[in-house]
């Protein structure tokens, strides 16, 4: 067990960790750590090939693949150094790293600040509690979306695909493309868990149904898929007898939601919102743990990944001023209450004094909300209302906070964001 000593040790080399690497080196730190399970960096963009991706912060559609190589050559020009093919298998509160390759073995390093980059995976089978038999032909989106773009590997030829998050929408489209049949796409919710775009896009234009308030109730087969059935689900998301449909296929994709890839961050001591399963932050992005920071869909599930990459430049250039100056002693925070059909925010409090002049906080909404307002409260004082045509749980919103307005309140207690009639 080797200890060597890094100022900065990211945890993840997708694309939060590679726009965290980027800031902190611009901020002036040079002793930076990038670890990688994957065999390159780029995360999981790297089986993402459709478009729509950098128009916020390139001002260009690109591809996943294109976006993450921007990044990491951004890492490359400043000789940021990282290790492909490496597990992370323990964070402490000291900020000790456990960590093992094949060339390495086991090693540990200590780190001044921890940034947590690890990104998210998908809701299993297991999670869902669909009945039937075990057979082949069910997988998640993502990994039909990796065996595909990036193996190669065709799944099946006739697809049920459950749930409407956007890898789901997205391999909808990507299955018909390369010549499956896509039978339906079934979602247990009253609404869609993926982005509007990505409805038009990969079923309306491709004639593939989207059935709401419906879940898969049976699988037929035992050595492959056969055939799902699906059915209409009440208000209480229980099936309702007699409205079963019965689809013949060979594929069932599961689209049901990403989770916070959170194991390490428990072992760290790190605070977890029960909402988001990521990790509980200020507006500098740092958790209650003293130096460890986190970012990307480690800490909430993102729609677009050109936030992920500013929430990361964040990160990066907090840690990179923490490793600098350590941390500002006993500053004043304000939480930021979620009410009213808000289900989160990220940040959960601010430190008004300390803070950059702008925080974009970020949330989700519970349900579908047409011609609401987001309402902004310092204590019990209206500070702004805007007013949202459409607000849907699959698609952020989010509340501009600024310096200079929280500065004309000295005595504030609490923020609260909350959704409200016009």
């Amino acid at each position: 067990m080797v200890m060597k000593q890094y100022d900065l040790v990211i945890v993840g080399g997708g694309p939060a960790g590679l726009a965290a690497a980027v800031a902190a080196r611009d901020k002036g730190i040079q002793d930076i750590l990038i670890i990688e399970r994957d065999k390159e960096l780029g995360g999981i963009l790297n089986q993402c090939i459709h478009n729509g991706f950098g128009l916020h912060t390139f001002k260009q559609e690109l591809t996943g693949p294109e976006y993450a190589s921007r990044f990491i050559e951004q890492v490359l020009e400043r000789g940021i150094e990282y290790k492909l093919n490496t597990m992370v298998m323990d964070i402490t509160p000291e900020k000790y790293v456990t960590a093992m390759n094949r060339e390495d073995g086991m090693f540990q390093i200590s780190a001044k600040a921890i940034i947590l980059a690890m990104g998210c995976r998908e809701r299993s089978r297991g999670a869902l509690n669909i009945p039937g038999y075990r057979p082949a032909g069910i997988f998640s989106a993502g990994t039909a979306q990796r065996l595909v773009n990036m193996e190669g590997y065709m799944p099946g030829k006739e697809v049920v695909i459950l749930g409407s998050g956007d890898i789901g929408l997205i391999m909808a489209r990507r299955m018909t493309l390369e010549g499956a049949k896509v039978k339906v796409v079934a979602e247990l919710m009253p609404y869609s868990g993926g982005l509007k775009r990505n409805i038009v896009q990969c079923l309306d234009d491709f004639d593939i149904p989207l059935k709401l308030s419906h879940t898969v109730v049976d699988i037929e087969g035992k050595n492959r898929v056969e055939a799902v059935t699906i059915a209409k689900v009440g208000p209480d998301r229980k099936p309702i007898p007699g409205t079963e449909e019965r689809y013949t296929c060979d594929t069932l994709l599961l689209s049901c939601g990403l989770i916070p890839e959170n194991e390490l961050s428990k072992s760290a001591g790190i605070a977890l919102n029960r909402v988001t399963s990521g990790p509980i932050v200020g507006d500098n992005l740092e958790t209650n743990v003293d130096g460890i920071f986190a970012c990307g869909n480690v800490l909430h599930v993102h729609d677009l990944v050109d936030y992920v990459s500013q929430e990361a430049a964040t990160a990066g250039k907090n840690a990179a001023l923490y490793i600098l100056n350590g941390s500002a002693p006993n500053v004043k925070t304000v939480e930021i209450a979620p009410e009213g059909g808000v289900r989160y925010t990220v940040p959960k409090y601010i430190r008004p004094t300390e803070m950059d002049d702008n925080i974009t906080v970020r949330f989700r909404v519970g349900d579908v909300y047409k011609n609401k307002a987001i309402v902004t409260y310092f204590d019990d004082e209206l500070i702004s209302k805007r007013k949202r045509p459409v607000m849907a749980p699959g698609e952020m919103e989010q509340v501009v906070l600024s310096k200079k307005k929280l500065a004309e309140y000295p005595n504030l207690n609490k923020i609260t964001i909350c959704i409200e009639d016009v």
